[in-house]
């Protein structure tokens, strides 16, 4: 049985790496387009997630006003799932019709799976330009993302030619197989976006009979490397965004959470006590798609690494923690 908070996240041999190439600069400037773009448009459509033998479709609207942005996303399979996002502030509805206040967005979601700041991406992968298509209906470009070692997947890209917009996202194993995959089936751009959802949740000023049904997410507490734990065989390239401690449902004890990106990947590492039954719940590897979860038993902890990255680089990472002391 996975561990509790397993979907909150997943709903976020070693080779040295090479030197990184200078990566040319048209290149640079359609990457640029693509994270504008993602931020910058208005566009809704239908859009299929497929991982393993799984399919997912789901149904984003994205819209810029004098407020920011706002987007909107519904799960269209089973019971309902639905994201509502304005600006950094995140709430998701669930099939018991609450709103679930899931705090500030700090992860990147198709179609805006591209950051910001782009030059770690060339340090750990080569990049360029590829072969045209059409996805959705719309001319496409296609750019290659290939890791420069084994610890990390590789990632093709189809964007938008005209806006830069990301239309199609695959990640591929070491040998070149799709494991997981979002594409637009639909789309439109532009002025004929929808907009009248956005008034429709407005959270923020809802009625205090209203506001009585929204849930918080449960406090966490920041630190500054003060936990004493410490990770030794990180993938090449992969640094700390935050480390925090968080409760866990279920749990008596916060864990220690810490977070790492390569730029186009994220590791999560928890550490937990364990309970007074030493409970350790099933240790071992699991998969959905890109993103794998390795659990073992160490001492009186449970350590678990949540990633995007191959199964390898998930054990590598858990055998590798270490506390170290305050």
């Amino acid at each position: 049985m996975k561990p509790a908070w397993f979907l909150a996240v997943a709903l976020w041999a070693c080779a040295p790496a090479a030197s990184a190439d200078p990566l040319w600069q048209d290149d640079l400037n359609w990457l640029k387009t693509m994270v504008v773009a993602a931020r910058q448009t208005d566009y809704s459509g239908i859009f299929v997630y497929q991982y393993d033998n799984h399919v997912e479709t789901f149904h984003i609207s994205h819209v810029i006003d004098h407020e920011g942005e706002h987007s909107r996303l519904n799960g269209m399979d089973g019971a309902r799932r639905e994201i509502i996002r304005k600006n950094d502030q995140v709430w998701c509805y669930l099939g018991d019709g609450k709103a679930k206040r899931v705090g500030r967005s700090g992860d990147r979601r198709f179609p805006a799976i591209l950051p910001e700041q782009l030059s770690l991406l060339n340090e750990n992968y080569q990049i360029k330009q590829t072969e045209e298509g059409r996805v959705a209906g719309f001319h496409a470009h296609a750019v290659v993302f290939k890791p420069r070692d084994v610890l990390r997947y590789g990632h093709r890209m189809w964007a938008h030619s005209d806006s830069g917009l990301l239309l199609k996202a695959e990640v591929l194993d070491e040998r070149g197989r799709v494991i997981e995959q979002n594409t637009f089936t639909t789309l439109t751009l532009g002025g004929n976006v929808d907009r009248s959802w956005i008034n429709a949740n407005r959270l923020d000023s809802a009625p205090p009979d209203q506001a009585a049904h929204l849930e918080d997410p449960p406090e966490v507490e920041s630190l500054a490397g003060a936990s004493g734990w410490q990770v030794g065989l990180l993938p090449p390239g992969f640094k700390k965004v935050i480390e925090m401690r968080r409760p866990l449902r279920g749990k008596k004890g916060p864990a220690t959470h810490m977070v790492f990106s390569d730029g186009m990947a994220s590791i999560s590492v928890f550490i937990e006590t364990l309970d007074g039954d030493r409970d350790g719940g099933h240790p071992g590897l699991s998969s959905r798609g890109a993103m794998q979860v390795y659990s073992k038993v160490s001492g009186d902890y449970l350590l678990t690494v949540v990633g995007e990255v191959p199964p390898r680089t998930v054990m590598q990472v858990a055998d590798s923690v270490r506390y170290s002391g305050q």
